[in-house]
């Protein structure tokens, strides 16, 4: 079976869902003018992980279409941010955040060790982010100005590769079933 057109329709999905991904949460903190219950903690995790990721990409000239919804989702996650900041009354914040990220960026493509090892703790930073919104929640007991819709197009994204994983975990196991149920060379007498 040829499995090409429902990767392209789920890659295509996927980039379609993430350049609107945000906008949901960013309608429901307008409308409701507070930000309680949305972590910026979680908000700047991820952003740092979006940062890195695109980074990396961009330092082993990976072809556009890899990470093109990285800077769209990084739009979205700086738009966010100053109507976190401004919903919590705190915009003054938002040029040390502007410092510390475009430094940051920079920093991370300054070696190749520093964008490797950056890399490689990106699912980590991507988790904590996860975790810092969870745990937002539950310290507050207030999901009011967090976004169904958001949360849910966001667990969209990773459907995809969760299948994969899924089946390469599947395969896996088949695979090792297969190596001890085979006979071995002395019984096949």
């Amino acid at each position: 079976m040829d499995y090409s057109l429902p990767l392209h329709i789920a890659n295509f999905s996927t980039l379609f869902v993430c350049s609107v991904l945000k906008f949901p949460q960013m309608w429901v903190l307008f409308r409701a003018k507070s930000a309680a219950g949305v972590s910026l903690n979680s908000l700047l995790l991820e952003l740092v992980g979006f940062i890195v990721f695109v980074s990396y990409q961009m330092y082993y000239n990976y072809p556009p279409p890899t990470y093109l919804e990285y800077p769209i989702l990084i739009t979205q996650d700086v738009i966010l941010l100053l109507l976190i900041l401004h919903y919590n009354g705190n915009m003054k914040h938002g040029l040390i955040y502007a410092a510390v990220f475009v430094g940051g960026w920079k920093l991370l493509t300054l070696e190749k060790w520093i964008i490797d090892l950056a890399m490689s703790l990106c699912t980590f930073i991507s988790a904590g982010s996860k975790l810092a919104q969870l745990q937002c929640l539950w310290r507050s007991k207030n999901s009011g100005q967090v976004s169904t819709l958001t949360w849910g197009l966001a667990s969209y994204t990773c459907m995809v590769l969760i299948r994969f994983v899924a089946m390469t975990i599947l395969n896996l196991w088949v695979t090792f079933t297969v190596i001890y149920y085979k006979p071995s060379a002395k019984k096949q007498d």
